[in-house]
């Protein structure tokens, strides 16, 4: 069976808004022929007269009423397919579906908002989860990109890094061994340490650092949120290692104090990620390049 054109359609369309052959024709810059053999096609496929002549007037017989109809409905349709795609590859509209890991959270909010001032019709979605969970969302293709500490191999992922990242220990400002110089590491043996949960890249550069020294730390808590973390340690509940650039506020105030401890600061980096086979949309192209250009 011959299918029907959109082309017959929006034909058919203006003859019917008009209801002349010869205007319908004007405004399509068709010859008058070409029109009514659009018309008469429609007629052929359908099996039924779209069209009576009443003298020198054109109507629409009730079958054309039903095909100018549904031909205004599927019309209405592809023109808002198309103005929605036409949205989606503008980087001043669509969506950024985003992730971030929770100790990078302050850097992520901050840089998003830079970029909406840019870009202040583009919809944000961020999810703030530990690392393990972004990386099952970045596997699982449910979001567009991720900011994060150092990515594993093998998953496909594409990482540019992009910030330095310190990890420094935290103390209470009256713990005593604020204010001394070059700290012994060993000397961080006996102190209870606050840690974050399993799968916590803090946690594992934590690990990963006292291990290479032969050392285990003693941790007396385990939390899942920096700001648990830091609240923890100004109650006098122990030691942390967390990131620089999301102790700003407690620096400034002294509600904590940075140890000088030789090996510290751990030197990580935040990385862009995505998934390496992923196509990004022109709102996320437009956002990894922000991150990782001269605005940075």
């Amino acid at each position: 069976m011959r299918r029907l054109t959109l082309r017959q359609f929006r034909v058919f369309e203006a003859v019917a808004r008009h209801l002349s052959f010869s205007r319908a024709a004007e405004e399509l810059h068709l010859s008058q022929p070409a029109v009514s053999m659009q018309v008469r096609g429609i007629e052929t496929i359908l099996e039924v007269r779209l069209t009576e002549q009443l003298g020198k007037k054109i109507f629409l017989t009730e079958a054309g009423r039903e095909v100018l109809h549904a031909s205004r409905a599927i019309t209405a349709r592809l023109d808002d397919m198309q103005a929605n795609l036409a949205q989606l590859r503008s980087i001043d509209s669509g969506q950024l579906n985003l992730a971030a890991t929770s100790t990078v959270n302050v850097v992520a909010t901050d840089i998003l908002a830079r970029f909406r001032g840019r870009h202040p019709g583009v919809t944000v979605h961020l999810d703030v989860s530990n690392r393990a969970a972004v990386l099952d969302q970045l596997v699982g293709n449910r979001i567009d990109l991720a900011i994060m500490g150092q990515v594993p191999d093998g998953l496909g992922l594409e990482a540019i890094r992009f910030m330095d990242n310190p990890l420094v220990v935290i103390a209470p400002p009256d713990h005593p061994l604020v204010g001394q110089r070059n700290i012994a590491v060993e000397s961080l043996a006996t102190e209870s340490f606050l840690v974050r949960e399993t799968g916590s890249g803090t946690r594992g550069a934590m690990e990963r650092f006292f291990a290479a020294r032969g050392l285990e730390i003693q941790s007396s808590m385990e939390m899942s949120s920096n700001e648990a973390i830091k609240q923890a340690v100004q109650a006098g509940l122990g030691l942390g290692i967390l990131s620089l650039q999301t102790l700003e506020m407690e620096l400034a105030l002294k509600r904590l104090a940075v140890l000088n401890v030789d090996g510290f600061p751990i030197l990580r980096h935040w990385y862009i990620v995505h998934r390496a086979d992923k196509r990004l949309s022109p709102v996320a192209q437009a956002f990894k390049e922000f991150v990782l250009g001269p605005a940075q």
